[in-house]
């Protein structure tokens, strides 16, 4: 089945962010989007979106709408293409990642591997998460600030996507880490990551919807809790990350823009979470939070 690719250019600050924007808009639809770094001294990144052709008028129109919101100039163009599989199309050309401690790569650049440091090998499948995206790197750096000051026992990765956050925690604590996704998708391919890591003896991988599965009164509670969701769920969620967090555990929660931060910190504060840190990443707030 033919396909046709929405497609826009921005600066990356402006394309991550109407990346989340279309993530948000197509999540019950399915359709694919991928963003992809074009020209790094230009600062241009290309974001796409994928649908099929009884979709193609709906969808341009919102993308037009939510790319106008950010940058009323932007110029946005559809092509048609062969049914591809635009996983591979989205990371082609990905760079490794650098975040502390931390190199996260495809592959393809196994060979870049440095001999210091945690490598993390990351195919991301069907569920994004690869390093690449503002949230992902700057949950990895806190990740590292934390358990370097607290060593905790265990860990809970709260959508999972790829698994990337999960298998660094493992990698760097040696620590059992519940890694949850609702996606039956993301569970599995991050269960595939983990296995590629050679972190299965750590990490457990569970679909599971909120904190209502088993998987959570088994595992926890846990000394350090990850989330990079969105942010109005991670408001939903803070009495129940209350609940799961050990005392004097750490949250470091992210998916979260920077206009959002106030909103969320402000739900977790009624919870009596108190607030360390906020790191900002390429438009993007990552908090760190203790109870």
């Amino acid at each position: 089945m033919n396909q046709t690719r929405i497609h826009l250019t921005a600066a990356r600050q402006t394309a991550e962010m109407i990346y989340a924007e279309l993530e948000r808009a197509f999540e019950d639809d399915g359709f694919p989007v991928a963003i992809l770094e074009l020209d790094e001294a230009r600062d241009l990144h290309e974001v796409s979106l994928y649908v099929p052709a009884e979709g193609l008028g709906d969808a341009e129109a919102t993308m037009r709408e939510i790319a106008s919101r950010f940058e009323p100039k932007l110029s946005v163009e559809a092509e048609e293409v062969p049914d591809i599989d635009w996983v591979a199309h989205s990371l082609e050309g990905l760079k490794p990642v650098r975040a502390g401690r931390f190199f996260v790569h495809g592959s393809h650049d196994r060979s870049l591997r440095p001999s210091s440091g945690i490598a993390i090998e990351i195919e991301a499948g069907l569920a994004f998460g690869t390093g690449h995206h503002g949230t992902t790197a700057g949950c990895l750096e806190v990740i590292e600030r934390v358990v370097r000051r607290e060593k905790p026992r265990s860990a809970l990765d709260l959508g999972t996507g790829s698994g990337v956050l999960a298998i660094a925690i493992a990698k760097l604590a040696q620590i059992p880490v519940l890694a949850t996704d609702i996606d039956p998708i993301a569970t599995r391919v991050a269960g595939e990551n983990v296995r590629l890591n050679n972190a299965s003896r750590l990490v457990h991988t569970v679909t599971a919807t909120g904190f209502h599965n088993p998987a959570f009164s088994a595992a926890g509670p846990f000394d350090l809790i990850v989330a990079n969701i969105l942010a109005r769920p991670l408001m939903k969620l803070a009495p129940d990350m209350a609940r799961n967090l050990s005392v004097g555990g750490s949250l470091v929660l992210s998916g979260i823009l920077d206009s959002q931060r106030d909103a969320v910190l402000a739900a977790y504060v009624g919870q009596r979470f108190r607030h360390v840190s906020t790191l900002h990443r390429e438009g993007w707030s990552t908090l760190h939070l203790k109870r």
